[in-house]
């Protein structure tokens, strides 16, 4: 009975089939991936090989990605122990039903995802920097509480991050954040209670498999000073070595560890913010029949512990901000989890 279980288990359809892995990083990211991931080819193919045998026989994944790609992101993120990517992958899935607002239907061409693109709320500027990595630019002032809900945040939070997740040398290279509070104040702090944020910085730092290289911030407001205070006390001590504030653009271009030509013009850059943000739409664009394949991704919920469930995010539960369909052109913008009610 095993024996059967397991063949059906084997031959069942996967949001991706396995493929064959065909390396087409630089020689100089493959040493980058060497010295700090531990990752070689051997170890690689031996580490993808684990992680299929254990999907397959986990009865608590019902369906996910099987490419590698994929995988290597969960790989990399635990540098190459499997134990630990297996657990960050099955969280992984179990947070995507249990906090589906940031997760499911991650579609860009969403009336209110697409403003907030153009907007320039959120996007990776296309050039890299001297390391490699990519500079994603957040401009949280721009976002208008009158019209957008934190759901909307959250779910255009998860396209650029899982857009940018697809990229291998993303995946090694890990990335620079670059933050503007301009425009940024107190009211801003309704979007989330103290447990919901608490929750989702924990959760967002242990789950989503993204290398934190460095966090820059300008232009905080004085009345932002205690929630930023608070919001540095939840993350590791690691990630908060890494989080550098200025007072403005200024001082954050003379600290020396920002690139000018890899920044927007209106940031002291080269090219305009609008032509960055017309080549970010692009890669949107081509990511998102991924983005939306991953709706497919489920686990056995009754298999996982009640603590595990509910520490996923508890006060977040799905079908908040539902969405039918793609071609909905309503699809995410109905829901409104601001006023729930946190145990």
């Amino acid at each position: 009975q095993q024996y059967c279980t397991l063949n059906k288990m084997i031959d069942r359809k996967w949001v991706s089939d396995p493929d064959e892995y065909v390396c087409t990083l630089s020689k100089e990211t493959q040493e980058i991936a060497e010295r700090e991931l531990r990752e070689d080819e051997q170890i690689r193919r031996s580490a993808l090989a684990s992680m299929r045998e254990w999907i397959m026989q986990n009865p608590k994944i019902k369906n996910c990605r099987m490419d590698s790609s994929f995988l290597l992101r969960f790989l990399r993120f635990k540098k190459f122990h499997v134990t630990l990517a297996q657990e960050a992958l099955e969280r992984y899935v179990l947070l995507r039903q249990t906090f589906g607002v940031a997760f499911n239907c991650l579609d860009i061409r969403i009336p209110m995802m697409e403003e907030l693109t153009n907007l320039g709320y959120l996007f990776a500027c296309p050039k890299r920097d001297s390391k490699g990595r990519r500079v994603i630019v957040a401009r949280p002032g721009v976002f208008d509480l009158d019209k957008f809900t934190n759901a909307d945040m959250c779910r255009i939070h998860g396209i650029v991050y899982e857009t940018l997740m697809e990229d291998e040398e993303n995946q090694i290279r890990g990335f620079v954040h670059f933050a503007d509070g301009q425009g940024v104040g107190f009211a801003y702090l309704t979007l989330f209670t103290i447990k919901e944020a608490v929750r989702i910085v924990k959760n967002g730092e242990k789950t989503l498999p993204m290398r934190h290289k460095e966090v820059h911030g300008i232009n905080v407001h004085p009345s932002m000073k205690f929630a930023l205070d608070f919001g540095m006390s939840l993350i590791s001590d690691k990630i908060k070595s890494r989080v550098k504030l200025y007072t403005d653009l200024d001082e954050a271009l003379e600290s020396g560890y920002l690139q000018r030509d890899v920044l927007p013009k209106e940031y002291g850059g080269i090219m305009p913010m609008d032509e960055m943000i017309e080549l970010w739409k692009e890669e949107l664009r081509k990511s998102h029949p991924i983005l939306m394949s991953h709706d497919k991704m489920e686990v056995e919920e009754g298999l996982f512990s009640f603590k595990a469930r509910e520490g996923a995010v508890s006060a977040l539960k799905r079908n908040i901000s539902s969405c039918g369909s793609e071609r909905d052109s309503l699809c995410g913008i109905t829901g409104n989890f601001r006023k729930l009610e946190v145990d």
